[in-house]
């Protein structure tokens, strides 16, 4: 049965109305849901926003069957942040978590991701998979060869997440020559229980969905956690190098990123 997805628009944000349209959802999930906050986050006009708004793109997710004058149209968005326009802001996001010392030293084409967001009743759904398509066409456009971003666990507790970072700490450390490292402020070590007492299924059940999305992939994380105690968050650094990818992985990717909706 093929999902029903003749309601949905994916687009880069255009208008003020979908820009703020994906803050407003950001604030939903990240301040209402998760606990988040941050020094330019608009409580009153429930509005999530950072210094990154004016310089990403804003990959939207349009249910046409709601109302745009609301801000309820924007049901998903993944903010997008190429290196080269990086480079002229001055920083990624990332640079505030993680040492990307090694990663920007390759010269080259990064894309970071941030800020992926899904209202609760979308998830899981077709939406999504209408997303990482329009993603894979933004990166397959522009040349993108390493994509990254921070991914989040909630709640900044690191004993109930000893089995899912553990897992990753063990066996997906990206490699050294890329390996992003936690910077000192918030670092969180991540090999907290040793391989012999790994259990697959403990991690994967505690492991975030987008987490699973870019394992699945051949993702691989970058070295310690980063508490991010203003969001709430446990943060790992995701990273794919889609050149190094290997067939298996490749196969997926193509299918997953590249099927037309």
């Amino acid at each position: 049965m093929t999902p029903d997805t003749s309601f949905f628009d994916v687009r880069l944000a255009k208008t003020q109305a979908d820009l703020l349209g994906a803050q407003r959802l950001r604030y939903r999930v990240f301040v209402e849901e998760l606990g988040g906050d941050g020094v330019m986050v608009d409580h009153q006009a429930r509005l999530e926003r950072d210094e990154f708004d004016a310089i990403v793109d804003h990959l939207v997710l349009i249910d046409r069957r709601r109302d745009e004058a609301t801000l309820d149209h924007v049901v998903g968005v993944y903010r997008l942040l190429p290196g080269d326009r990086a480079a002229d802001f001055g920083r990624f996001y990332c640079d505030s978590e993680y040492d990307l010392t090694r990663l920007k030293a390759t010269g080259r084409s990064l894309l970071e991701l941030g800020r992926s967001c899904v209202l609760p009743d979308y998830r899981g759904g077709a939406g999504v998979f209408v997303m990482w398509n329009a993603l894979s066409e933004y990166v397959l456009s522009r040349g993108v060869e390493i994509l990254f971003g921070v991914a989040s666990f909630h709640g900044t507790d690191p004993a109930p997440l000893a089995q899912p970072l553990s897992w990753l700490h063990h066996h997906h450390l990206a490699p050294p020559e890329l390996r992003p490292v936690a910077l000192e402020a918030g670092y969180q070590r991540m090999d907290l229980l040793p391989p012999e007492d790994l259990d697959r299924r403990a991690a994967m059940l505690a492991m975030p969905a987008i987490i699973k999305a870019y394992l699945r992939l051949g993702g691989q994380v970058g070295e310690g956690a980063f508490l991010d105690r203003p969001f709430n968050t446990t943060d790992v650094l995701m990273l794919m190098d889609t050149v190094a990818m290997s067939e298996r992985h490749r196969k997926f990717y193509t299918a997953r990123w590249q099927t037309k909706s």
